[in-house]
């Protein structure tokens, strides 16, 4: 089976849900020229790291993300990973991924793990504590955010079931860049599927953002990469080469966790 993905590497207007949307909506108007069957966004694509005023802009219970996620994703006859929003819940703000399938219907929604604390997620943002794993377009997939990279305990709980497609959203700093690709590729050898990690460009007050999103295959080598500007990234992925890869090298087979201990 081959999935066909597109990963919107955008800048993000800072604070600004109404001037996202109507980029993101630009962009998926320029798909029609491709065939696609998954379009992935960044983290917190409505609103940057605005965080100090997420009580006025974050969205309530989602509802308006997933509304326009949901609009989209039929008119366009398109799956989506909605990269995360600021969501508004009774227990606080939660930093959260919308997987959306093409008839419009929520798949999964994932609540950021990990919080990261040198850009003060911890003050304004509560973690979530379920798993990210999904079925998508046929294929067995789990979704992440940023910081949950580092976390490989995180990511090799979701790759346990025959998870085939990782995906990672994110806000990731251009002065960490390496470690972006570093860890990125380290996912994808060590779980042997493939990861689509689509991250943002631009700046903030605070911050560069990197841009570099990829397409990494479960050799771990890459298949795609985007600069630093703002682009559409596209590339297919033989989901079968997952299992050739395990197959090869049965790294699931052969783990201990009898004797995995902290």
């Amino acid at each position: 089976m081959t999935l066909s993905v597109a990963l919107l590497q955008i800048d993000i207007t800072f604070g600004d849900p109404v001037a996202n949307e109507e980029k993101v909506e630009r962009m998926f108007a320029s798909l029609k020229e491709k065939k696609v069957d998954v379009v992935v966004l960044p983290e917190l694509w409505t609103t940057g790291y605005d965080l100090t005023r997420l009580e006025e802009i974050a969205d309530s219970n989602g509802e308006r993300s997933l509304s326009f996620l949901s609009r989209l994703a039929q008119k366009y006859d398109v799956h989506l990973v909605g990269g995360s929003v600021a969501k508004r819940t009774e227990r606080g703000v939660t930093n959260s991924m919308f997987v959306i399938n093409s008839n419009g219907e929520l798949v999964k929604e994932y609540a950021k793990a990990h919080l990261f604390r040198l850009m003060d997620e911890e003050k304004h943002l509560v973690e979530g504590s379920e798993n990210g794993i999904f079925e998508l377009a046929g294929a067995k997939s789990a979704g992440v955010i940023c910081y949950d990279i580092r976390f490989p305990e995180w990511i090799r709980t979701h790759m346990l079931d025959n998870t085939k497609v990782l995906y990672v959203v994110a806000e990731w700093p251009a002065k960490r860049i390496d470690h972006w690709k570093a860890l990125l590729i380290s996912r994808a050898i060590e779980n042997q599927c493939y990861v689509v990690a689509c991250n943002r460009v631009g700046a903030d007050p605070n911050n560069q953002f990197g841009g570099h999103s990829m397409v990494i295959g479960p050799w771990g080598e890459i298949l795609e990469e985007a600069d630093d500007q703002e682009t559409i990234l596209y590339s297919e992925l033989d989901v079968e080469q997952v299992d050739n890869v395990r197959q090869r090298i049965p790294i699931f087979s052969d783990r201990r966790p009898d004797i995995y201990r902290y």
